[in-house]
Parts: C-alpha cells; structure tokens; sequence
C-alpha cells in the first residue's frame, strides 16, 4: 500500500496559472487597483473579461450604447471626435465610464494605436462592479475630478 508523505510540499503550475498570475501581478501596479491587495484582485478581475484590439481598431464608436467599461492593461487609445484626436489613453487608464453610469450613448470615438489589451465590465455591471470596490471607485472619481480640472483649465 503506498504512504503519503505529507511533510513534503510541492506545487503544480498550468499555464493559465501562469497567466493569471501575470494578470494579477500587472494590473496591480495601475492606479485604479492600486489600493487592492491580491486577495482582492483575484476576487475583483473574475468579474472583468479581457478583450483585445489590434492598431488602427476602432474600439468604440460615437454615438455606441452599453459601451461599458474599459481599463487599459496594455497599450494605448486614442479620443477621436470629428476627425482629431483630443486626448491619449495610455496603460492604466479608462474609459466607457460616463456612458456606463449614465446610460447614454458615447459622445466621442476611441481607437487602438497600438495593440490594445483592456480589462471589460459590461455597462449593466459596472454600477455593481464599483459599489462592490469602493477603492476602486474612489480612484475613478479622482481621476474624473483630475479630467474636470484640466479641462476647466483649458477654457481659462
């Protein structure tokens, strides 16, 4: 009869452990997770599911409703409204929020320019999705209070 040794410990790794992992580990270091410990993150990105956009791909289209929310793991975006781009999103931004929250269509265009990798909360789960991640929420809202500014600046 065969014995088990239960002082020895060994561990088994998959390769979409190793991924996972790796997910974790990077969205970690953005400002939005920044808050969260690891137990955290791995409660929270469950309920985020990762799409991915090759450069020159339109991600979202002006007028588009439940765009959902977008968290930039990897690349950048661009804010495209009639033709000229207003703003860069680089890694660790967001964006789809305010349609999100609000249930109103998109008012600009955001394209890929440059492979593209988010984390995605379908619009009818980002209100839970924030109230179950109050950290979470708190670094949206001071992201978006830091966008006011600077746009009241500009009018200045």
């Amino acid at each position: 009869m065969p014995r088990l040794c239960r002082d020895t410990a060994f561990s088994v790794t998959f390769p979409w452990m190793a991924a996972e992992t790796a997910l974790v580990e990077s969205v970690a270091r953005l400002f939005l997770f920044a808050d969260l410990d690891r137990v955290e993150l791995e409660t929270l990105l469950p309920r985020m599911r990762e799409v991915s956009f090759d450069e020159g791909e339109w991600v979202v289209r002006r007028g588009q409703t439940d765009v959902g929310l977008h968290v930039i793991v990897d690349g950048e975006a661009g804010v495209v409204l009639h033709d000229e781009e207003l703003a860069v999103l680089p890694k660790g931004s967001f964006f789809g929020e305010i349609s999100a929250l609000l249930g109103e269509p998109t008012v600009a265009d955001v394209v890929a320019r440059a492979p593209l990798r988010c984390l995605f909360v379908p619009a009818e789960e980002v209100t839970n999705f924030l109230l179950s991640s109050p950290g979470v929420m708190l670094r949206m809202l001071e992201t978006e209070a830091r966008r006011l500014r600077t746009t009241d600046e500009l009018r200045t």
